[in-house]
Formats: C-alpha cells, sequence, structure tokens
C-alpha cells in the first residue's frame, strides 16, 4: 500500500490523498505536478521515473488514511 505522502518533497505544496496532481517514483518520493514538470519526470532525489499517483477515496480512505508526516525540507 501507498503511503501517500501529503506534500511536495520540493516545494511543500499539499497533495491531498484524494486528488490527482501528485507524482511518484519506485521509492514513494512524492512531488507536485510543476515539480515533476521542472525535473522532466526524473525524480530529483533518487533519479527514477516519476509517474501520477492515484488517488484514494471513500472507504479506501477512511480505512487508510494518508500519511501525515511531511518529508519537505524548506
Amino acid at each position: 500500500m501507498l503511503e501517500m505522502r501529503p506534500d511536495c518533497e520540493r516545494c511543500g505544496a499539499g497533495l491531498p490523498a484524494d486528488q490527482p496532481g501528485a507524482f511518484i517514483c519506485s521509492f514513494e518520493c512524492t512531488y507536485c505536478a510543476l515539480c515533476a514538470d521542472a525535473s522532466d519526470e526524473h525524480c530529483p532525489t533518487c533519479g527514477g521515473e516519476l509517474l501520477d499517483r492515484p488517488t484514494r477515496v471513500g472507504g479506501a480512505l477512511a480505512r487508510n488514511p494518508a500519511s501525515t508526516e511531511s518529508r519537505f525540507k524548506g
């Protein structure tokens, strides 16, 4: 199960689990669309490919809430 990190690791933008717009790599590094585009869809942390993160909604989100731990170092 994906951790569903709450924010972009580069700029700190909020990335709610129930909304599109987040991008992740195979290590679950998480970025907003603007930061993913700026890095040409390659993870600035590990170099992996950034892909659209799926959303988690309804009962699935209630049973398995998104992480609240921020990864933004600001």
